[in-house]
Parts: structure tokens; sequence; C-alpha cells
């Protein structure tokens, strides 16, 4: 697993397990991690306190450095870990480059022992670096070989080397980029073509970086595999004082874990791109939901308006039938109560007066023959 991080986060886990396990336990346990490197931690019931840390690891540079063998630097660097704890074994486990023996009585108790262990856990990042160190060491130095200029190919993943030129004045390191996605091409090329570190008063004193989409004039003659790259070349010049006291340790840090630095942002940058895609297209989506709902509620206005104009009119209508209706049903009972005669003001007395028709007496007729 690609980590920027100095401790092996699986190797640190395991050893915190061991140490806080309640009961003696027994542990045979292979290891591989990014890096080329190989772990084996070996304890036994029988004796709880003491644990076997077996380590094996490509050389960073092979042929300038031994294959098989760690340098007399790299050991010191390893026993300064934590002396109290760390101790070179003197013989070393078949097929490993290294074996510590690891006395677990000796981690203080309380929270100090989660520091401890997590700095045994970096022994793989200390054997790399002082490797590294050991070759930008002296690089200015009156008895370097005849060869100095030559690149130096380091191999700290074997996917992903990187080349070291030693010049009088200062180290060249470049970098040969790739990605298997074409969209991690696009965002790097475009970053990398952004970067001017060097011409930055802010960054005066980080070595200047530059970027190249052709192998650059240092490189020339090495391998072609070495070479094909489909996100160019970045190179840093490294000057004397950034390879002085302190500032050594973090530049060849910095310089081991460059691709995975790189990779990490590349990674960062297309998330953020595809959320922010993400985030417009539910913007845009919602716009035109907005837009559909509104649509439809305007619709929906459309037809009640509609069916209240239409039951306006019918009551309307029926309000009308319904007050004519009564009316002429009044007219026609009064009508009924008159017996259809007709009441005139003031006829009454008239026809008292003027249309009084004459009283004939009953008197008894005999028939004329």
């Amino acid at each position: 697993m690609t980590c920027i991080e100095r401790a092996s986060p699986a190797l640190n886990q395991i050893l915190l397990k061991l140490y806080s396990a309640e009961k003696p336990m027994e542990i045979d346990h292979h290891l591989y991690e990014f890096g080329s490197a190989e772990y084996h931690i070996l304890s036994e019931a029988s004796d709880p306190r003491v644990a076997f840390l077996s380590i094996s690891t490509a050389p960073l540079c092979p042929g300038v450095l031994a294959t098989n063998e760690l340098s007399s630097y790299t050991i010191e660097m390893i026993k300064a870990l934590c002396p109290a704890v760390v101790e070179i074994a003197e013989s070393r486990r078949e097929g490993y480059q290294l074996t510590l023996k690891l006395n677990l009585t000796k981690i203080p108790r309380g929270k100090d022992y989660i520091k401890v262990i997590k700095e045994i856990s970096t022994v793989h990042s200390v054997i790399l670096s002082s490797q590294l160190k050991e070759i930008l060491w002296n690089f200015n130095s009156d008895n370097a070989i005849k060869g100095m200029h030559k690149p130096i190919k380091l191999v700290y993943n074997p996917r992903e080397p990187f080349f070291v030129i030693r010049q009088p004045q200062q180290i060249i390191a470049v970098f040969p980029i790739r990605f298997a996605e074409k969209s991690d091409v696009i965002i790097s090329t475009a970053f990398f073509q952004l970067v001017d570190v060097g011409s930055s008063d802010r960054y005066a004193k980080a070595p200047p970086c530059s970027w190249s989409a052709i192998p650059p004039p240092e490189l020339r003659g090495e391998a072609f595999e070495d070479l094909s790259t489909n996100g160019g070349f970045v190179s840093f010049d490294i000057s004397s004082h950034h390879v002085d006291g302190k500032r050594l340790d973090k530049t060849v840090w910095n310089l081991l874990n460059f691709n995975a630095y790189v990779r990490y942002h590349v990674k960062i940058t297309k998330g953020f791109i595809q959320r922010r895609m993400r985030k417009r297209l539910e913007n845009l989506v919602e716009v035109l939901h907005h837009r559909e709902s509104l649509e439809q509620d305007n619709e929906q206005i459309t037809r009640h308006q509609d069916a209240g104009c239409s039951c306006t009119k019918r009551l309307v209508r029926s309000s009308k039938y319904s007050i004519l209706k009564q009316r002429w049903g009044n007219l026609g009972r009064k009508l009924k109560r008159i017996h259809f005669r007709l009441k005139i003001q003031g006829f009454g007395r008239f026809r008292q007066r003027w249309l009084r028709l004459p009283k004939f007496s009953s008197r008894e007729y005999t028939k004329l023959d």
C-alpha cells in the first residue's frame, strides 16, 4: 500500500496486538508491503517477553549498494531507533537481510508504549533513507568517482524508479511520471505545467522544480523502458544546503515518497472534480424538477380555474332557474287562489252599482197554445 507515513501500518498493528495481549500468544506471521518489503514476526508462547522481527527489502540502488548486505551506517541507524528495546540478532533468519530481537518487557507502560512501537515500525523507512543518504552525502567531495555525472537509478517501487544525477554543485533528481488512467495524466500534466516554484519568493528555500514532456538531457542513454512515460518528467535541483544537518532526513523522505505524493493529490483532485460535477448535475436536475413542478402547478391551477368557471356558470344558471321558478310558482298559486279571476281595485263597487242584474219574481207562467 502506498503510504507517506514512515511507520508501517500493518506492522504497527501486529506489534500493538502482541504487546497488549493479556495472555501470552504465539505469532508466526509473514507480511508483504509496498516497496518490495517483507516482514516476518515470530513470538513463542513459551517466551512471551521476546519477539523476533526479520526484514527483507530490495536494494534501493542495484549495482551500487550491496544486494544482500546492509551497510554499517544502516545498521547503526536501526540500532538508534530504540536502543533499550531493539537488538540486532546474532543469527538472522534465512532469506532475510536483518533480524531484530525485541525485548517487550523494556517497552514503557502507559501511553508511551504506542510511540515506541510506532518508532520500531519505521524500520523499513530507516533502511531506505539511510541508503539514499549514503548516495546523497559527499556529492561534492573531492574523492568522487570518475563517472559522477552518470545517473543513478533508484528503485523504491519496481514500477516507479527515479534517477539521481550527482554534479559538482548540485544533485538533480528526475522522476518519470506514469499513470494508468488518461484522466490522471490530464490532471497531473495540467498541474505540472503550472509549476514554477523556483521563481517564487515564498518558496525560495525549496529546490527549483521543472517539468518536461521529454526526457531531460541528463538521462540520455538510459534504458527505453525507464524513459517511456505518459506524464512527462519532473526534475528537482538539490543544492548543498538542502542536505545539511536535519534537512537531509526531510529531503530524503520527500524524494522517496514524491511519486506517492503526486498520486495522492491527483486522486484527491479527481475526487474533488467528480464531487463538483455531481453537485452541479444535482443542481441542474433540481432546477429542471422545479420547472416541471411549476408547470404542473400551473396546469392544475388552470384546470381548477376552468372547473371553477364551469361550476360558477352552473351555479348562476341554477340560481336563475330557481328564482324564476319560485316567482312563477308564487304567481301560479295566486292565480289558483283567485280561480283565474282578475282583481281590479275599485271594480267591486262599480260592479255593485252599475252591473247589478234585475231581480225577477218567481211567478208561475202558463204555456200558451
